[in-house]
């Protein structure tokens, strides 16, 4: 019998078709530590002497590999089938993500070429494929230690340590092929209108074509409203007036259908299903507001990393249950830290009423001149544009604590090309630390002593900040304010208080010495934050340990650190009624 395909569900269900085919699962795989294998043509006759699990990284155990030492280069290699009648259309091939610089050959012939190991990219390999048997090979390099690239929380150094964690290199999301027809629905931007009960869709093509657009609603399988437009060169925009408004919110994830079809005439000549959720955010008063009201957004740090695949989540109901467990302790979001989580994150962040904001892994790239620049905003921008529909997503930040050496133009410029495609919701130029220009001022602070956040946060009153790292408060000017990383409680029950290993176990503060502790350490800190009428919005480290930092609200596997009746007292602490809020 076939193996179970590994990640098997559609990486992408805000835009899919049933033409789709799944490459993920065992492929051939060999390194390529000279990195001289495009000198010696392994695009066409390498000796591919191991085997991989894709979408598995070579890092980690579920790959079948678990090689977890730099590794500047690798091949993969498969062989997939096409039907002649799909040569008639075109042939798309598709990469979740790539750590980092990408080349990709089909039949010994280039297909494409990507930098950035986070975002989602295509391939039209039409022109490179034959009716039946075909063979893609794939290069990736990677090399965190230049300066040269984002790598987030992959470590610099050989072995993890602090908040830096084991490397990723090369595949490590699915790949899949897709069948469309000559001219396509190449991408749809949806921008829901919850004041005026409707949904404005930018519908764009690949090809200019005739005809009209058509799309079509409907909510727990009834209509719900629908709207045709013709195609205007490459594109088309439409509005749809919602017959029934269904707003999504908080943990209460109502979610619209939608139906996407390019029309020639009475036929149908392309078609996505896809999704969106009805509701608006905006800042006002001092405040994130979500479906005209004041929110407090009460958020853990997620890292996104797994004991056995590392940066890949090892099954689909894995990202489930990261969102279930930060609800369950009462958060109702999550700040995605230091990575591009994979798009089905942000689908079941939408189907459970969940909070997020995206962050890019700039950790690692140099920004001290423009040439930052150059090499971050043309992924983050896939990233965006790949993100915007999600109604999970409530803001975007880029960087995260950026240093006094950065050069303030490129985090200038970021922001300004990051509203430029999202003017509605919040961007944070970088989080933490030297804000150059944001719409959510923001602070990070790992002080452990209750008092101190009491006199210092607790305090303060609409309009005002307390800051501990950003020169003279640059860029204050009035927005709102959010703690966006406290805490981070040390906390190994097998290594408390005195008895601790900072070598084997590491955290902020000192090690509480008990689980009464702390919930005592954690109740203080954030009732401070929560009836605080100026912040609007706090973010605890974190959701789970990875490999040494042992300071999540649950253990690396995912088990409870605590009993039961600490994450009860949690829930029941992040769930109060915020000053804010009153």
């Amino acid at each position: 019998m076939p193996k179970p395909i590994p990640r098997a569900e559609h990486p992408r269900p805000q835009m899919y078709r049933d033409t789709w085919v799944n490459l993920n699962g065992e492929w051939d795989f060999c390194f390529d530590f000279s990195q001289s294998g495009i000198d010696r043509r392994f695009f066409d006759n390498g000796v591919f002497d191991q085997k991989i699990i894709v979408p598995f990284c070579p890092e980690s155990k579920l790959s079948g590999i678990g090689f977890t030492d730099f590794i500047p280069a690798a091949w993969y290699r498969r062989a997939f089938s096409v039907p002649a009648a799909r040569l008639k259309g075109r042939v798309l091939l598709h990469f979740g993500a790539v750590d980092y610089n990408c080349r990709v050959f089909v039949n010994g012939a280039e297909a494409g070429v990507h930098a950035g190991g986070y975002a989602s990219f295509v391939f039209d390999i039409t022109a490179r494929c034959k009716s039946g048997k075909n063979m893609l090979v794939v290069y990736a390099e990677d090399d965190n230690r230049s300066g040269r690239q984002p790598r987030g929380k992959q470590c610099p150094t050989y072995a993890s340590a602090r908040c830096d964690y084991t490397r990723t290199t090369g595949i490590w999301q699915t790949v899949w092929l897709e069948y469309v027809p000559e001219t396509y629905i190449k991408r749809v931007k949806i921008d829901p209108d919850l004041n005026n009960g409707c949904v404005h869709i930018n519908c764009y093509l690949n090809g200019a074509a005739g005809g009209a657009v058509t799309a079509e609603a409907s909510f727990n399988g009834q209509p719900a409203g629908s709207a045709e437009a013709a195609v205007n060169g490459c594109s088309a925009a439409l509005t749809v007036p919602l017959t029934s408004r269904h707003v999504w919110d908080i943990g209460d994830p109502n979610l619209y259908d939608l139906k996407i079809m390019l029309k020639t005439g009475d036929r149908i000549t392309d078609g996505v299903a896809g999704y969106f959720g009805l509701r608006n955010i905006f800042i006002k008063d001092n405040a994130i507001w979500l479906n005209n009201r004041p929110v407090f957004q009460r958020l853990v740090l997620d890292q996104g990393f797994y004991p056995d695949g590392i940066c890949t989540a090892p099954t689909d109901d894995a990202l489930k249950n990261d969102i279930l467990l930060s609800q369950n302790a009462g958060f109702n979001g999550a700040r995605l830290h230091q990575k591009a989580f994979e798009e089905r994150f942000l689908y079941h962040a939408d189907k459970s009423g969940y909070l997020v904001w995206c962050e890019h892994a700039s950790w690692g790239l140099d920004i001290r001149t423009a040439e930052g620049l150059k090499i971050f905003l043309p992924e983050w921008l896939e990233l965006v544009e790949r993100d915007y529909n999600h109604p999970s997503v409530v803001g975007w930040c880029p960087f995260n604590e950026t240093n006094v050496s950065q050069c303030d133009d490129v985090l200038r410029a970021v922001y300004l090309a990051t509203k430029a495609i999202d003017p509605a919701r919040p961007v944070i130029d970088t989080s933490g630390y030297m804000h150059v220009v944001t719409d959510v001022y923001d602070e990070h602070d790992y002080t452990q002593d209750i008092n101190y956040f009491n006199e210092n946060y607790k305090a303060l009153k609409k309009g005002e900040i307390y800051s501990i790292h950003n020169i003279d408060n640059r860029a204050y000017d009035g927005q709102p304010f959010f703690l966006s990383e406290y805490g981070g409680a040390w906390w190994n029950p097998a290594v408390t208080g005195a008895d601790a290993d900072r070598k084997v176990s590491w955290g902020y503060g000192e090690a509480p010495e008990s689980e009464e502790a702390f919930l005592a350490r954690y109740r203080g800190l954030t009732e401070a934050l929560l009836f605080s009428e100026g912040i609007c919005a706090f973010c605890y480290t974190q959701l789970t340990d990875v490999e040494q930092e042992q300071n999540g609200m649950y253990a690396y596997d995912r088990k409870p650190k605590f009993k039961q009746e600490i994450y009860d007292e949690i829930r029941k602490i992040n769930t109060q009624k915020a000053a804010m809020e009153q």
